[in-house]
């Protein structure tokens, strides 16, 4: 009887020490996960950047470049109006051929002349008696010429007098390819923003590291004495004398901002 109660006494120890020992196990396992997930969400957080911060400096320039436009583009027009439809398409459609042929005969190349716009619609009136009423129809066509010889301008806007055009506008200088001059503004800004960076690295007693990021902005298209004059033309207040068109010049400028690494 004696033995059988101390076979079940030991029984009940082993049993407490493996349930201690069970607690002891969860509890570590669970200190790890916590360890382990802290871990992976620090991690998380350095993604993209060091552990440690890198001290920089943000640093602007601008670099700017004149140029001579290379490219003229001008909108040619003419809106006919008649009663019937078909005769104002007529009308405006033979004149408007007879122009492409001069503009042709300038030696602009076909891939330089474009049919910008072209639409009919109904003309009214207002009468005191009947109110509106359908007066005739309107039909309006425009080209876009481009001009890269600049011995051509006045005579394609004289063809605006010739031909009695009663739209014209739209005169503007570009240059075709605008990427030279746009990298030499950009090595112009690069160079004034190290410059910059130099100075203030060599005031605060650092040295100058790497570029760590960059980024670049530009504008252009600013005309400088462009000049254009339209001498008496007819069908726009005097006779066929061609126009008188300087092209001036433009600025091409591109901003940079340059952010260095301090060592």
């Amino acid at each position: 009887m004696l033995d059988l109660k101390q076979n079940e006494s030991c029984c009940s120890h082993h049993h407490w020490i493996k349930a201690v020992i069970m607690i002891v196990l969860v509890v570590l396992f669970a200190i790890y996960l916590i360890f382990l997930t802290r871990n992976e969400w620090k991690e998380y957080d350095y993604i993209g950047k060091s552990a440690e911060s890198r001290d920089t400096i943000s640093i602007s320039g601008e670099g700017s470049v004149v140029i001579v436009p290379d490219i003229a583009t001008v909108r040619l027009g003419l809106e006919s109006t008649n009663p019937d439809v078909a005769k104002a398409q007529e009308e405006n459609t033979t004149k408007m051929n007879e122009v492409i042929k001069d503009i042709k005969g300038f030696d602009i190349e076909k891939e330089d002349i474009q049919t910008s716009s072209y639409s009919i619609y109904p003309d009214y009136k207002y009468t005191q008696d009947k109110g509106r009423v359908l007066n005739g129809y309107k039909v309006s066509q425009a080209l876009t010429i481009k001009i890269r010889d600049f011995d051509n301008i006045s005579e394609v806007l004289s063809l605006a007098g010739k031909y009695n055009l009663n739209q014209v506008g739209g005169l503007e200088f570009t240059v075709d390819d605008p990427e030279e001059a746009k990298q030499e503004a950009r090595l112009e800004a690069l160079e004034q923003a190290k410059n910059k960076a130099s100075d203030l690295a060599n005031a605060a007693d650092v040295k100058l590291g790497k570029i760590v990021s960059f980024n670049e902005s530009s504008g252009g298209g600013n005309n400088y004495d462009s000049y254009y004059k339209m001498e008496a033309m007819s069908g726009l207040g005097g006779g066929e004398i061609a126009p008188t068109v300087e092209a001036g010049s433009q600025e091409i400028t591109v901003y940079v901002n340059v952010q260095y690494e301090l060592l």
